[in-house]
């Protein structure tokens, strides 16, 4: 089949992809950006990369391909815009417009398990009316609506995993005695890929989850289980969804756009309200425990296809930065550190940068670097995030508090963007170069200030940059 993915680079659509091309399907994959970044996803002969933007489409896009399916997956809750109701009833439209052009004759969609319709979170009122505009056309909807998804990288886990690893005691609100009905990343997919085949005249909906119900304490109790850590949890009356978005920001990996969603969505009860999908498709389910073993398995093992923090990979990254060096050189200050290597220390140098980051910290000043990553997240920042893995970097991956937007380990160049909280914009360059066949490693600090208060940002920091970025570089040259 002819199948549309849109959101194909985000935490489900990268993994449904994968899925898809075993099967031998003819895959039509949109993303949102300027340039070729496509080069970390699967490459395939049935499978072509088609920019889109669905808030601005571009009606040249609409000509050059026919499918018969199309899997909605896209989602703005991450977004920081406060509106990002409007921006998905903005964004489903023209995704309808665009299937009618392209002949699809079903569509595909994944939502969230609505148990009522009375005092919605935007969270699932935006996901609702999605499922209602989508159903209001002419082309069949097929609509899973799933609860909690447990898998490596997934937003549900990285939480869960945040929570239990680094608090051995946590005061908690009392949204933590919700009830839930977590399913594994494997059954979803099991799921979005069986329903290709339903033969449906009209909009249908079921709803999917696995085989047990659980409150959110007893899924933190069960991975503390799991992984053989002593828990004590206290839970509050009250605790305000403010207060309790603040604690999961602070504590975990998420971003406070994407907390306070999530807080407001878990008062509600989030359980299936019936099982016609299991008559349809039997299969063992995986139970709550054996999905969290899975995803620590894959985290040990480096093997996470996807997570949920790079699902807006090709967003904005590369426009941000070519508006910036638009201005370059005059806009930039930069620290640059050059230093002559010999031929034998390229590779031992290479993976000096390809090991940066992580447990293995920044080489010199961590310690400082983290205290950085502390000061950003209490200002609403991203924080000291974790490294998806620890032997590979890839374009678009998240590097602590830097988004790689260049990883090039054949010629030995790896480009960082700052994502923490500055006044302005920030670079990083690690690169080995052949001049006159003589080997030469350059660190370069680029900054793009913002107004005034840039300039005076850079100029207050700078002699702490200098000692930290050249005691970087030296310990990276070091043999």
């Amino acid at each position: 089949m002819r199948i549309l993915i849109t959101g194909a680079t985000g935490y489900i659509g990268k993994r449904l992809i994968n899925v898809l091309l075993k099967e031998g399907h003819q895959l039509f994959c949109t993303y949102r950006g300027q340039n070729d970044l496509t080069e970390q996803l699967p490459l395939s002969d049935n499978l072509k990369w088609i920019m889109y933007d669905f808030l601005n489409p571009n009606e040249e896009k609409t000509t050059s391909f026919e499918c018969d399916i199309a899997y909605y997956l896209i989602h703005a809750m991450k977004s920081s815009n406060k509106n990002f109701e409007s921006l998905e009833v903005k964004m489903t439209k023209n995704f309808l417009e665009l299937t009618r052009k392209i002949g699809v004759s079903k569509i595909i969609y994944l939502s969230g398990i609505v148990n009522t319709e009375q005092d919605l979170s935007p969270h699932f009122r935006s996901r609702f009316a999605v499922e209602n505009i989508l159903n209001s056309n002419k082309i069949p909807v097929i609509t899973l609506r799933a609860g909690i998804i447990v898998g490596s990288g997934s937003a549900s886990f990285e939480i869960i995993r945040d929570l239990v690893e680094k608090l051995p005691v946590m005061v908690a609100p009392r949204w933590l005695l919700t009830k839930c009905q977590p399913i594994s990343i494997r059954d979803v997919l099991f799921y979005l890929t069986k329903v290709i085949h339903l033969s449906i005249e009209t909009s249908t909906h079921y709803d999917i989850g696995g085989p047990e119900i659980l409150t959110y304490k007893q899924m933190l109790f069960q991975y503390a289980k799991i992984r053989n850590l002593k828990r004590y949890i206290l839970t509050l009356p009250v605790m305000t969804p403010r207060l309790s978005s603040y604690w999961l920001y602070f504590v975990t990996s998420t971003s406070y756009n994407l907390a306070i969603n999530l807080v407001k969505s878990m008062k509600i009860d989030v359980v299936c309200n019936d099982n016609k999908i299991v008559e349809l498709y039997p299969t063992r389910l995986l139970t709550y425990k054996e999905a969290v073993e899975f995803s620590i398995s894959h985290y040990n093992d480096n093997d996470v296809i996807s997570k949920w923090s790079d699902s807006h990979l090709f967003e904005n990254i590369y426009i941000a930065i070519s508006q910036e060096e638009d201005k370059a050189p005059y806009g930039a200050y930069q620290q640059l550190f050059r230093k002559k290597i010999p031929m034998q220390e390229v590779s031992n140098i290479t993976e000096k940068i390809w090991a940066i980051g992580g447990e293995n910290g920044w080489y010199y000043g961590t310690i400082l670097w983290r205290l950085r990553g502390v000061l950003d997240k209490m200002v609403g920042g991203v924080g000291y995030r974790k490294r998806n893995n620890k032997s590979t970097l890839h374009k678009g991956e998240a590097l602590d508090f830097w988004r790689i937007i260049e990883a090039n380990k054949e010629n030995s160049t790896l480009t960082l963007l700052a994502e923490m909280k500055l006044p302005g914009k920030a670079m990083l360059k690690l690169y080995i170069t052949n001049e006159k066949s003589q080997y030469y490693f350059i660190q370069n600090a680029l900054f793009y200030p913002h107004g005034l208060w840039g300039r005076i940002y850079w100029w207050l920091l700078y002699p702490i940059h200098v000692w930290i970025f050249k005691g970087m570089a030296r310990r990276i040259c070091r043999h």
